[in-house]
């Protein structure tokens, strides 16, 4: 008798729910979820605040998508990343398609052009948990040049009626993990301070904080007028933030900035 996708499906539910606490849990997860809606290449990853996120798991068809995930994504690029600005925001548990919670100007960053663009990704969906230990994991499925395509409204149906079930069982899998701390950047000062430290020490350049925010902001897509609604000022006053950090940056545009200060990221220290 041959199974219906109904059967299918159940019996993915039935293998997550029996695996959880075990190792086969992200590989059965990820087997559930294909049955909801295909994807091609799926990972899975844990946030602690601003500390460098974890990969707890991940599947791909095509290599190409991440090549640079340990060298570039994990060390560095994490701190551009819509899905990461999103944990720090707090975003709810649920479902969040990447292009719905990226910058007004994501397609238009340094970071998309030289990075994202080079995993070949085309659409990412991801599945947010929150643990009671403050943890963000979030299941991120892709599609890239393996297929071509982007995710269909009726797949992303499927997926969205199973939303609630998703996240509480990443939650109960890991609500008591702890990140290692030998791979985990951990500090307690704001990346924005860290930022400011930083220049100041190697380059002699000194930002105020407003200065350095609206930088990150810029690096991470978000147009003058985003970035005041985000800061609750003026669009003007951006552009003035603005004009005084390339001024003493000694720079003129954003592809300077993101050459600039991108390499310190990965580097930059908590003040003493």
């Amino acid at each position: 008798m041959v199974e219906t996708h109904s059967g299918k499906l159940d019996r993915a539910v039935s293998d997550v729910v029996r695996s959880l606490g075990k190792a086969e849990f992200p590989m059965n997860l990820a087997r559930f979820l294909r049955q909801c809606m295909p994807f091609d290449n799926f990972i899975i990853l844990a946030y602690s605040g601003e500390r460098n996120p974890v990969v707890l798991y991940r599947e791909f068809r095509d290599p190409v998508v991440y090549q640079s995930m340990d060298s570039e994504y994990l060390t560095t690029n994490y701190v551009l990343d819509p899905f990461y600005k999103a944990h720090i925001r707090g975003v709810k548990s649920g479902l969040h398609r990447l292009f719905d919670v990226a910058p007004d100007r994501f397609k238009q960053t340094s970071y998309y052009e030289l990075y994202y663009e080079k995993t070949t990704l085309i659409d990412e969906v991801a599945a947010f948990a929150r643990t009671e230990t403050g943890l963000t994991i979030t299941a991120c499925m892709g599609t890239d040049r393996s297929s071509g395509r982007t995710f269909t409204k009726k797949h992303l149906a499927v997926l969205n009626r199973h939303t609630l079930s998703i996240s509480s069982l990443m939650e109960l899998h890991w609500n008591e993990y702890n990140m290692p701390t030998a791979e985990a950047d951990v500090t307690n000062v704001p990346l924005v301070n860290r930022l400011r430290d930083t220049l100041t020490r190697t380059r002699d350049i000194r930002l105020s904080p407003r200065q350095a925010e609206v930088a990150i902001y810029i690096l991470q897509g978000h147009s003058s007028k985003s970035i005041s609604l985000n800061l609750e000022v003026s669009a003007a006053t951006i552009k003035v933030f603005r004009k005084q950090l390339y001024a003493k940056c000694r720079i003129s545009s954003q592809a300077e900035l993101f050459a600039m200060i991108l390499p310190m990221l990965s580097s930059v220290e908590q003040p003493s």
